[in-house]
């Protein structure tokens, strides 16, 4: 029973992180399951059928905030569904030990890339006249697809930092597209496994248990997505990508526990300074914006003014006119005496 409570209480915090950072629940929940004993393929499984239901809520809390670009939905989706079927059918047979290096090798690069590009660099402006085109989305989908069902997570560190550093794409609109998107990726995943291992291969109590921690989550994170600010959230997914694969790295190669800890602590140290340095240059970009719309204010109350004051000129003006006519009428006139 604890086992649940505490698998439950996952579910939670891994969608709370996946619905507002696009990625995280696979890895989060299938390191927990690894740690209580389970095999990696059984791992994947009971996550990926829990993901059904915590993508399901996602999706539609997502949409609902209006997150979602149902364009990039179906295009990244439909080859990355395509790729967890074989990733789920591959490693329900296989191995993929050796593979992990290279895979989180892969990533760690995405990750400090875009913790570099968000944290220290202006934010590049969407370009919606540039749409994402199926032949960049289409390998993203069957990419991170198939690292999602072999790795136990991989779908979302994958295409997020993807589509963020296209440019071309809200942050807010990656996450909901992308946590959207894994729905299908769920199905075709947990299909290829019930083929590939049978009924057997999912443990019921930890899919319940992930799955309502996920669906209780999910409303939460799809609101938190639309508070944080684009150049803070490309600086907190940098950092989980980096940290998460950097960990995975040290532990494939059997790194000793001095040297792990040191690498991990001095990751987060910069992790830490980065999302700090992000919120001072969020707060600054405020302060210039305030100033900026005071002066405007103030140029506009002071362009009110003048218009007021030269109206009031020439009404005065117009009086003294229309007086002056007066007079003139009433001198050419008869004398009234």
């Amino acid at each position: 029973m604890q086992t649940l409570v505490l698998l439950a209480l996952v579910g939670f915090a891994a969608q709370l992180v996946d619905g507002a950072l696009g990625m995280a629940y696979g890895v989060t929940s299938t390191t927990l399951l690894l740690a209580i004993g389970a095999n990696p393929a059984a791992a994947s499984a009971s996550v990926h059928l829990a993901e059904i239901g915590t993508t399901l809520a996602s999706g539609a809390s997502h949409w609902r905030f209006g997150n979602v670009d149902w364009k990039v939905v179906l295009r990244i989706g439909i080859p990355g569904a395509i790729g967890a079927f074989l990733g789920a059918t591959v490693l329900s047979s296989l191995s993929t030990d050796a593979a992990k290096p290279l895979m989180a090798g892969i990533l760690l690069a995405l990750g400090a890339y875009l913790l570099v590009r968000f944290t220290f660099r202006a934010l590049p402006k969407v370009d919606s006249a540039k749409p994402l085109r199926t032949r960049f989305l289409a390998p993203v989908g069957l990419i991170g697809g198939f690292l999602d069902a072999t790795g136990g997570g991989g779908w979302g560190p994958v295409g997020t930092p993807a589509l963020l550093a296209s440019g071309r794409i809200e942050p807010r609109k990656v996450i909901g597209s992308i946590d959207t998107s894994e729905f299908l990726v769920s199905v075709a995943a947990s299909i290829g496994f019930f083929i590939g291992l049978g009924a057997e291969g999912f443990d019921l109590g930890w899919v319940l248990a992930l799955l309502v921690g996920g669906v209780l989550a999910a409303p939460l994170a799809a609101w938190l997505v639309r508070k944080l600010p684009p150049r803070l959230l490309g600086s907190l997914v940098g950092g989980l990508i980096v940290f998460t694969n950097a960990r995975t790295i040290l532990i494939t190669v059997e790194a000793s526990p001095l040297v792990t800890n040191s690498v991990l602590i001095a990751i987060v140290v910069i992790w830490a300074a980065a999302v700090a340095f992000a919120v001072r240059t969020l707060r600054n970009d405020r302060r210039l914006e305030a100033e900026a719309a005071t002066s405007d204010a103030d140029a506009s109350e002071a362009d009110s003014v003048t218009d007021a004051a030269a109206t009031a000129s020439s009404d005065g003006t117009a009086s003294a006119d229309q007086r002056l006519v007066a007079e003139n009428a009433g001198g050419t006139g008869p004398d009234p005496r």
